[in-house]
């Protein structure tokens, strides 16, 4: 009489916590929540956790309708809010991404592909909502592994384990935060650059002009390489671009 085959284990996903910061994101949190559940399908595995610094409008009421875990920091600042979004959360993995950057279909499954290769750390390439071919050729250089062509705004995924290793994001940093922990994580971790695109809104650029806000942008990184003070370029970024967020 044949033997019956064993059982095979199934094989859980590693749990993924996405942490995302916002303030005052009304009319647009809750069409974000709603992709990356629609994208993400039926993981299970997969958390949305919206970290708000008590906005005044009505951001965290419309995460939290959309489907996401609605956690309020009691500081506004990114650092902080990722900080403490990632102390709530309760993946295995952390995926930290901005209320307007949305990820390629199959994320999740790419993240944890590239975590079970051995990488520690990574970000996907990043692509604007523009049409600007100068916003397209800044864009296509983020696929190369040179750390001054890494953004917040590709998102930033790594395991909690080296997260929580080097201390998370510094908390005294209001600008270019993403750019630092990447240089810290590079030490420590095999960094991945994912092949596809993650589509981030240019509404910024539309406020305040492409040509201008990117240069400033190239103006306050030569700042930091060179070691400029954070409340110097904090300064600066307050005085020359139109926004209401740091």
């Amino acid at each position: 009489m044949p033997t019956a085959p064993a059982p095979t284990a199934s094989v859980v996903p590693a749990a993924i916590s996405l942490i995302i910061p916002t303030y005052k994101e009304e009319g647009h949190i809750g069409a974000l929540v709603r992709y990356l559940q629609k994208t993400a399908g039926s993981d299970d595995a997969l958390e949305i956790v919206v970290v708000d610094a008590h906005s005044p409008d009505g951001t965290a009421t419309e995460a939290q309708q959309a489907g996401a875990h609605v956690v309020h920091c009691p500081h506004k600042g990114r650092a902080v809010q990722l900080n403490y979004g990632a102390h709530e959360a309760t993946g295995d993995i952390l995926y930290f991404l901005h209320a307007d950057s949305y990820p390629p279909a199959g994320f999740s499954q790419e993240i944890r592909a590239a975590v079970q290769q051995g990488h520690g750390a990574g970000c996907y390439r990043l692509a604007f909502d523009h049409p600007s071919w100068f916003l397209k050729i800044n864009a296509w250089f983020t696929r190369f592994r040179l750390k001054v062509f890494r953004f917040g705004d590709q998102s930033l995924f790594v395991r909690r384990d080296i997260f929580t290793a080097i201390g998370g994001y510094r908390e005294d940093m209001l600008v270019l935060e993403d750019q630092e922990i990447t240089r810290r994580l590079g030490r420590v971790a095999r960094f991945q650059i994912l092949p596809g695109p993650i589509v981030t809104s240019a509404r910024k650029y539309r406020e305040n002009g492409v040509w201008r806000l990117q240069s400033i942008y190239y103006l306050l990184t030569t700042m930091y390489r060179l070691g400029a003070s954070q409340q110097r370029m904090v300064d600066m970024y307050r005085t020359m671009i139109r926004q209401d967020k740091v």
